[in-house]
């Protein structure tokens, strides 16, 4: 028998920081809290892309909360309906195939696991809706289906988006929002928490909760955090800051953000006292120098993830590396292009493929390109590349000619 624990700052942290929306109401849930019950909550995240990055963290943090005041917990990895895909974009998603949804799931336990305890005395549980979406039959999608309207789904205004804009919607992704909602009902959940770019998923599935099982079903949402980049965080263009990478990747993807999030990140992604991230504020905001902001906002990033020693390490990499220009040879990548070519071609084809050559060129026109320690400043320059040659592309990849 698990004790549900009725810990008063955990329980208005879970109900404020970074909350949204509550339904039916922030009270109704707080009194669920304080009342003892046990409840079955649970967070799904397809893998629709194979990054689970900071903006997950935040409601994997959520579940922690609840795992450490006792409730029954479950990780839900939507592996079926990854194959529809959330309608979440201007056009609809590509269906994927088994096999890529396998690879992009890949570690996502271990990337968790730095944030929720999956063993202990009280578990979350790694669960996949494949278990019973696939097992769905005709006759049921069918009374599934009967639950909502056309009308309804209209509702979504990413679908009223994609109707002005004469973009196309397919049939099957009128079913997501009731596969996802279907989830609620086969784990027989008592709360569901995510972005809040998931209400209409989650309502609906509060909807189906009630139809089915006659009881209430909590929904909690959460801010969206946005990449480096100001865009939207996505697993399908991995411009997040990822729980795979590395403390000092962590790191230096943090102090990228501009200034003017720095208050935004102490908020969503760290553990800082409000009212000292209120006074941090207040001092940026007076002419304080956002340096020395930034880099606490940095270390408190990898620390939350990570823990303090690979924060430690992370930030005595940056300020060697990037404050002071230092060269640490340990990090480069080997690559074994020897002879003569151009410094775009170089960096084309130590990564792979996966910088751009108008990637390659902007960071270059940006000056952010050295070779051992000398500024490449034209893309087509022709170099005669040696074995021990250092080159740093960014602020963070070093390459090293083997």
């Amino acid at each position: 028998m698990f004790k549900v624990i009725q810990d008063i700052n955990l329980i208005d942290k879970f109900l404020h920081r970074g909350v949204v929306n509550i339904f039916p109401s922030k009270e109704e849930l707080r009194k669920k809290l304080l009342s003892g019950d046990r409840l079955r909550v649970y967070q799904g995240f397809d893998p629709s892309g194979p990054y689970l990055h900071i903006g997950h963290a935040m409601g994997i943090r959520s579940l922690r909360i609840l795992q450490q005041l006792g409730h029954e917990v479950i990780f839900l990895v939507g592996d079926y309906t990854a194959k529809v895909g959330d309608p979440d974009k201007d056009t609809g998603r590509k269906i994927l195939s088994d096999e890529q949804i396998r690879k992009n799931m890949e570690g996502w336990k271990e990337q968790a696991s730095q944030l929720i305890d999956f063993e202990g005395e009280n578990p979350v549980h790694f669960k996949h809706n494949y278990e019973w979406l696939s097992k769905l039959n005709l006759a049921e999608l069918i009374n599934l289906m009967s639950s909502t309207t056309v009308q309804q789904m209209m509702e979504r205004d990413l679908f009223q988006k994609r109707i002005q804009n004469n973009n196309p919607i397919g049939l099957q992704e009128f079913i997501y929002p009731l596969m996802q909602g279907y989830d609620s009902v086969a784990m027989k959940v008592d709360m569901e928490i995510g972005g809040n770019d998931q209400v209409f998923n989650m309502l609906m599935g509060r909807n189906l909760v009630r139809k089915y099982l006659n009881k209430e079903k909590y929904v909690r949402t959460h801010e969206m955090m946005e990449a480096p980049d100001s865009g939207t965080m996505s697993k399908t263009r991995g411009n997040g800051i990822n729980l795979g990478d590395t403390s000092e990747d962590i790191y230096g993807k943090a102090m990228s953000y501009p200034d003017e999030m720095i208050y935004k990140c102490f908020r969503l992604l760290t553990d800082v006292d409000l009212d000292e991230i209120l006074d941090i504020q207040k001092d940026i905001e007076g002419g304080e120098n956002p340096m020395k902001y930034k880099k606490m906002m940095a270390y408190e990033v990898v620390k939350t993830i990570k823990g303090k020693r690979e924060a430690d390490k992370s930030q005595e990499y940056f300020e060697k590396t990037v404050q002071n220009k230092e060269i640490d040879e340990e990090k480069a990548k080997p690559v074994s292009l020897i002879g003569n070519m151009t410094i775009l071609d170089f960096i084309k084809n130590s990564s792979e493929g996966k910088e751009s050559s108008s990637q390659i060129k902007r960071v270059i026109e940006q000056g952010g390109v050295y070779i051992n320690k000398d500024k490449a400043t034209d893309p087509y320059t022709v170099y005669d590349f040696k074995s021990g040659d250092i080159i740093k592309y960014g602020k963070r990849t070093l390459y090293k000619v083997i």
